[in-house]
């Protein structure tokens, strides 16, 4: 059944019906498809980059993205050239309980294992379809599962990795960690954050440590070694060249500034420093 916001409701707990599988080529004959299948799913894995429109939302379609259509949906492809993928029209038991899943994912590192999950099916279809459906259900549960868009429109892995930057700020952190806490490779990670955010990983922990720095050396009394241990720069030279590039400033300038002075406004303000880490 097809919901609102892109997304669709599915009821996996018995095994599908493949009607049929195989590997599709559009686009070289024409740009535009519409497809109405009655009482079929269409679960697509897409090798090209286009669009799917679904009951008047726009889906951008690219390679390693994997679609879910309902029964007795229009759906109408726009292609930008030769165009391949894996699909698979299907019947879902329509009982039992539901899940909601977006009508278009990105399978991410996923994506290989569905292709092989649904090239496997593809060959049994025609011989052997209690393999074939089983193979489809596998997959179907691997894309009930896929990371998701969190509400605020956040990819679902970011705000993990957000969530375990802020709790460790003060700890020795990689992005190796940081992606198994997120539950993706340290590839996909590094890919949706700059997605999202248009930063590195690496950048965004350093700017959350010197935010949390900044906040410090203007809001309390602390040490500035304190300060730079509990944002996890304890080396006072590292921690005093970080403010400068981060802050504009070594970090008893931005101590001894007005409140009412925005951060970045400090370096223009200063006439002389000491060159010499502070203490």
């Amino acid at each position: 059944m097809l919901l609102p916001e892109g997304k669709v409701s599915v009821r996996l707990h018995r095994p599908p019906r493949v009607a049929n599988a195989g590997a599709a080529l559009h686009g070289t004959t024409g740009l535009h498809d519409t497809f109405l299948l009655p009482d079929l799913w269409q679960l697509h894995l897409y090798a090209y980059s286009g669009e799917l429109t679904l009951g008047g939302l726009h889906h951008p379609i690219r390679p390693g993205h994997i679609s879910l259509v309902p029964p007795g949906e229009t759906v109408s492809f726009r292609y930008l050239g030769r165009s391949e993928h894996l699909f698979v029209h299907l019947r879902l038991d329509p009982a039992g309980g539901a899940q909601t899943v977006p009508v278009m994912q990105d399978a991410g590192e996923q994506a290989e294992p569905l292709a092989e999950l649904l090239r496997r099916a593809v060959a049994a279809a025609p011989s052997r379809p209690e393999q074939a459906a089983a193979e489809v259900w596998a997959a179907l549960w691997r894309i009930a599962q896929l990371p998701r868009p969190s509400p605020g429109g956040r990819h679902l892995a970011v705000v993990r990795a957000m969530d375990f930057i802020e709790a460790r700020l003060a700890e020795p952190v990689t992005v190796p960690q940081i992606a198994r806490h997120a539950d993706v490779s340290h590839n996909q990670l590094t890919r949706l954050f700059r997605a999202d955010t248009g930063s590195t990983v690496v950048a965004y922990l350093r700017r959350r440590r010197l935010a949390r720095a900044e906040h410090l050396l203007r809001r309390t009394t602390l040490p500035i070694p304190a300060i730079a241990a509990s944002v996890g720069i304890p080396d006072l030279q590292a921690f005093n060249k970080s403010c400068r590039r981060e802050l504009g400033a070594s970090p008893r300038a931005v101590r001894n500034y007005p409140q009412t002075t925005s951060v970045r406004g400090i370096s223009t303000m200063l006439i002389r420093e000491p060159s010499s880490p502070d203490t």
